[in-house]
């Protein structure tokens, strides 16, 4: 007879034995295929964050690395304590590092003071309090950067330009972008002359160069902090943020602007892809960069930010399916093993009547498949609502634990800083970790989950099975259990 008519007929004969199969392989199929969508769910979140922030690699001066070469003092030694030439980040070099192919798109920023000139004024709409000296911070806080729309303030929304144009890569030396406070307070509008001097203390024995150095307003912006009502030191105030090119920093500085271009504090670079950092590190050495004293680091905060509770809940996925698969295939051959105890009688008898045991053994095996089918629809009828409730559960505890654990992380070290000193602020808004999931059942996923379930069928089948090859049809007549 046909073992797939015997199948068959197996099947129908017993339907609470096979409801009980095709229900267990449901459940197993069910939290399988779960997984499955889950860790698809992940890769195209992750793959999606790749794309939308990239991963940023940041150039900086290791202070520690230049003292080491014999480079951290201005001519050889002869001005302790006053990093020298060598030390210097040029705007040149950093402009032949971002046309690399491995980065999609850089900023650069440089950071200094100044003071406004003879005819300029600083806004602060409250004064000091009486007897108190405010020379320390009576300044305007000037920062250079490449481009001003990279600004995390202006990316995020906190600060947008009123008039005028913003910082470009072609803009000159004798720009700048003022806040409109700053703007009224000195009857500027865009087009006009604002004077500055130098903010920077001279070395001792010095005198301060009190030279006005004139800048033109290209740009007015409104910044999204409002006064306080209380007196805040100058250098403090928002109003009082100004932005110009790295090489109008050097200027303010007192810094010659040669044909290399003005000093950059630090640059970053967004990656295509973190991969590709060998090869930005290559193109750096190319252009000319000492990768000891300006090493280049990878920080994919933004990127982890956003998907690392996913990946973990990933990852959580990734243990159940293979724990369900084997705790699933195990409790399957011990069910399977103690059927086959039960029908020792019918096996002997086809045994007898000259069936050939591999045939025997395919019948088993074609009964237990044809439940595991079934369940493989089943599972793939309820699968997208059971791992959407489960992946968002997952998931929102990722998120908390993610969040707490940002409040609990404190500033990176500024390897600039002779001081030690906490890193300033990127030039990167803050991001907010992905706390949904798009889950998709999709034929990839079906197959996976298809070839699982038929991989299990036949480990549970074939493992316990393999005894009847073993059988004699007169034992198991004669001897029964």
């Amino acid at each position: 007879m046909n073992l797939f008519k015997r199948a068959w007929w197996r099947l129908w004969a017993h339907p609470g034995k096979t409801a009980l199969l095709t229900g267990l392989f449901t459940v197993i199929c069910t939290l399988v295929l779960s997984g499955f969508l889950i860790q698809s769910a992940a890769a195209r979140a992750a793959e999606s964050a790749k794309r939308s922030v990239g991963v940023v690699a940041t150039m900086q001066l290791d202070l520690n690395a230049l003292i080491a070469s014999g480079g951290g003092s201005e001519n050889d030694g002869a001005q302790p304590g006053v990093i020298g030439p060598g030390g210097d980040l040029r705007r040149s070099l950093v402009d032949k590092i971002c046309a690399s192919s491995a980065v999609a798109r850089c900023n650069y920023t440089a950071e200094s003071v100044g003071r406004p000139g003879d005819d300029r004024k600083l806004y602060q709409p409250v004064p000091p309090p009486a007897g108190q000296d405010a020379e320390g911070t009576d300044f305007l806080k000037a920062d250079g950067v490449r481009e001003l729309s990279e600004v995390s303030a202006f990316r995020n929304g906190d600060a947008k330009l009123t008039a005028g144009s913003g910082i470009t890569k072609d803009s000159k030396a004798d720009e700048v972008v003022i806040e409109e406070r700053l703007a009224e307070a000195n009857k500027l509008k865009v087009g006009d002359t604002f004077t500055m001097k130098e903010g920077n203390f001279p070395p001792p024995g010095e005198k301060r160069d009190d030279t006005d150095i004139p800048y033109k307003v290209i740009g007015i912006y409104k910044s999204g902090t409002a006064d306080s009502g209380s007196y805040v030191p100058a250098m403090m105030d928002p109003a009082n943020q100004i932005y110009l090119t790295t090489d109008g920093v050097s200027r303010l500085d007192g810094r010659k602007v040669a044909k290399d271009g003005g000093v950059v504090k630090q640059a970053t670079f967004t990656l295509n892809d973190p991969e590709q950092l060998g090869q930005l590190k290559k193109d750096a050495k190319a252009a000319g960069a000492d990768p000891e004293i300006f090493p280049l680091s990878v920080n994919d905060k933004q990127y982890k930010t956003l998907v690392g509770p996913i990946d973990k809940t990933a990852g959580f996925a990734t243990v159940t399916v293979w724990l369900v698969a084997v705790a699933g295939t195990v409790i399957l051959a011990l069910i399977i093993a103690s059927a086959l105890r039960e029908r020792r009688k019918e096996l002997g008898i086809l045994l007898s009547l000259g069936e050939r045991k591999p045939r025997l053994l395919g019948q088993h095996l074609v009964e237990v498949v044809a439940c595991a089918v079934i369940a493989v629809g089943l599972a793939a009828a309820c699968s997208q609502f059971v791992s959407q409730a489960v992946g968002d559960r997952l998931l929102a505890g990722e998120v908390s634990s993610a969040k707490q654990d940002a409040a609990d992380d404190g500033p990176r070290q500024d390897l600039s800083n002779p001081m030690g000193a906490g890193a300033p602020p990127e030039q990167t808004p803050e991001v907010e970790p992905i706390d949904s999931m798009d889950i998709r059942t999709g034929p990839a996923d079906l197959a996976k989950v298809g070839a699982t379930g038929l991989g299990i069928a036949a480990l549970a089948t074939l493992v316990p099975g393999a005894r009847i090859l073993r059988l004699n049809p007169r034992d198991i007549l004669t001897k029964g259990d």
